[in-house]
């Protein structure tokens, strides 16, 4: 190391401190490694959530946003989601711009947490069906890993973080190490048994999710306020401000500096090794230098490609790593709001208590087999959504007055249904984001921007999950259907993923089995960018247990000299 004596040097550098970066962080600092993690937002702590609290009637407008607020927030509104409640952990997007040859909604947390604070929760396990279809269906390029490479790191992961759900035995969704499930309430299971009778190959379970239903490794329970996008006091769901990053401190190895912003990786040709990184302090604009043996990127799928084509060198003159040209190719997102809802009768003298945070699942039923295969399409899609009865609010613009109209507003309405398909996205070298260089952002780094569609085999699987969806609603009783299919654009799954993807060859991918850059292999990205297809399940669980992994692979590393 050329910079030993330098008192910016740690043994590793951890970029992002969101689900995957906390991750690197615990594992690397219980190792007995000194890390600093670079952070490009505010700093969050466990119980810093200022709004977790508020009922409605505690904020201004019931929490609804102005418009003159929400222009700041145009592309994170594009979600529907942004509020006074959790505004903070979405960026400003006036403050930090991006561009768009093609409509892309990168939605985006800068805080020490990231978007472990307001992820959605899911947690599912990919299977062989998803490792191996790349190589059997000639797409893209093979996975350099199989399912048994990384179930023993998904073990080790869900023992830690929680997950509570219902073992179902399925091999295109292998089970996880559960906690008790979170009960379905009266119409789920109506539907679950009516799907179960009707339907041969198909399942419906309530959703997997890191809410804790009962106390775990000194977090939770879950207190079923279905607030968690706001942080949770009670520590009742999984988030690397509640967990991985306090369990990092308490080494006494941790550093964390926020209001950082990476610049680019420090790439030494003498050694052919990354020697640390650039950095802009967001607050001053002053430049630093910090340095470290090992570096994890997990910045997110964008975030740590777009550092990765700004690290230029001798070496690497399009970006480190990217000798195969495939470093921010291949951009993928889940296509989801396509499905149906619909109403049922036959329940009204039932309710439910509680907010429960999670919903319901319905695991990929299509091209598992040949007996579910599709001629027209390739790939599958699952099914997430729920059951509830309208509430008060259902009679605010009836006609009516006095007491009868206020016995109404004690009654709630209908019960209804909602199915919501999330489908496989497949992985094109043209579905893209590069940096634009001449144009670039408040802290002078190349514009990232985006050129990336939904393309025929997605557009094709749709009509298909729209179909499937009504077909079960109808089958099981519910009427005044109806469905619906808004394509919208890719991001809005916020599960964007596959910009720097694993492979066996050098030539053709940026990162080997043990997520290391082929060309620089003291430098793991093990976020969301590794990914080589998407598959059709929520993908963070994937990102723990590759992480947890990688950092392990890269302590051995070390220890033996290699790095």
């Amino acid at each position: 190391m050329p910079k030993q004596n330098n008192p910016n040097t740690y043994d590793a550098i951890v970029v992002g401190s969101g689900i995957s970066g906390g991750w690197s962080a615990k594992i690397l600092t219980e190792s007995g490694l000194k890390t600093l993690v670079l952070e490009r937002g505010r700093m969050v702590k466990h119980l810093d959530y200022p709004n977790a609290t508020l009922d409605d009637w505690d904020m201004p407008n019931r929490g609804a946003l102005p418009a003159e607020a929400l222009a700041d927030y145009d592309k994170q509104n594009r979600t529907g989601w942004i509020s006074f409640a959790n505004k903070d952990s979405f960026v400003n997007d006036t403050d930090n711009p991006y561009d768009e040859d093609k409509r892309f909604d990168w939605i985006r947390g800068y805080q020490v947490g990231g978007r472990s604070l307001t992820w959605g929760r899911h947690t599912y396990r990919l299977s062989d069906l998803d490792f191996e279809a790349n190589a059997r269906e000639g797409i893209g390029v093979d996975w350099p890993i199989r399912y048994k490479d990384i179930a023993p790191w998904y073990d080790h992961v869900e023992r830690y973080v929680g997950i509570s759900g219902e073992a179902l035995g399925l091999p295109q969704l292998p089970d996880s190490q559960f906690l008790p499930p979170m009960d379905l309430n009266c119409v789920e299971q109506h539907l679950r048994d009516q799907i179960e009778s009707n339907f041969e190959g198909r399942t419906m379970t309530s959703g997997r999710v890191t809410n804790l239903t009962v106390a775990h490794n000194g977090r939770g329970p879950c207190q079923y306020r279905n607030r968690c996008e706001r942080g949770c006091p009670f520590a009742g769901y999984f988030s690397s401000v509640s967990s991985t990053l306090p369990d990092a401190e308490k080494t006494g190895n941790l550093t964390i500096k926020e209001h950082s912003v990476v610049h680019s990786v420090i790439y030494d040709d003498k050694t052919g090794r990354a020697i640390g990184v650039r950095v802009i302090d967001a607050q001053t604009k002053e430049s630093l230098e910090y340095f470290a043996k090992v570096i994890f990127l997990n910045a997110s799928a964008v975030g740590s490609t777009a550092i990765m084509l700004n690290s230029i060198s001798d070496r690497f003159p399009n970006g480190l790593g990217n000798d195969s040209d495939q470093l921010g190719r291949n951009l993928m997102d889940h296509h989801y709001r396509v499905g149906a809802m619909g109403f049922i009768d036959g329940f009204d003298d039932k309710y439910y208590k509680g907010r429960r945070p999670n919903g319901i699942y319905i695991p990929r039923f299509r091209n598992i087999d040949e007996a579910s295969r599709r001629d027209d399409y390739l790939r599958g899609f699952g099914y997430q959504g729920g059951a509830s009865r309208d509430s008060w609010w259902q009679s605010t613009y009836a006609e009516g007055y006095g007491a009868d109209y206020k016995e109404k507003l004690m009654k709630p309405g209908p019960w209804h249904m909602d199915l919501v398909g999330f489908g496989e996205m497949l992985p094109d070298e043209s579905n893209r984001m590069y940096l634009n260089r001449d144009k670039l952002d408040p802290f002078g780094l190349p514009m990232i921007t985006f050129d990336c569609e939904f393309k025929e085999n997605e557009i094709t699987m749709r009509k298909d999950m729209k179909d499937s969806a009504g077909e079960m609603l109808e089958k099981a009783g519910f009427k005044n259907i109806s469905t619906f299919d808004d394509l919208g654009a890719p991001g809005l799954g916020i599960h964007e993923m596959g910009t720097a993807r694993m492979g066996h060859d050098p030539g053709t991918s940026v990162l080997n089995k043990w997520n290391q850059v082929h060309s620089a292999e003291n430098v793991f990205v093990t976020d969301g960018a590794c990914m080589t297809s998407s598959a059709c399940q929520n993908p963070s669980l994937t990102y723990m247990a590759l992480t947890a992994r990688a950092a392990h692979h890269a302590v051995d590393q070390l220890k033996k000299g290699n790095l």
